[in-house]
């Protein structure tokens, strides 16, 4: 998570995945949380800055991308289960 130290980037890290996790109705804990919503923010990074668009460092804008990261990859790993 860009422009956040390390444990603010847990604090949204884990906000965001467990938003993401209720959003898409998975049943996950709060280290997976942490985990999607970290991993997640840094593969939406990657995925806005290959169509052009760069977020910034905010706590609030890394926190979107951080959710829309760990959809992402809630939605992949379903798909990867078969569920």
């Amino acid at each position: 998570m860009q422009g956040l130290g390390f444990f603010a980037a847990i604090l949204v890290g884990g906000l965001a995945g467990w938003i993401a996790s209720r959003f898409m109705g998975a049943r996950t804990g709060i280290f997976v949380n942490i985990i999607l919503g970290i991993v997640g923010a840094i593969v939406a990074n990657f995925l806005f800055r290959l169509i052009g668009l760069a977020p910034s460092g905010g706590w609030i804008m890394q926190g979107f991308v951080g959710f829309v990261g760990a959809c992402i990859l809630i939605a992949a790993l379903r798909l990867l289960r078969g569920r």
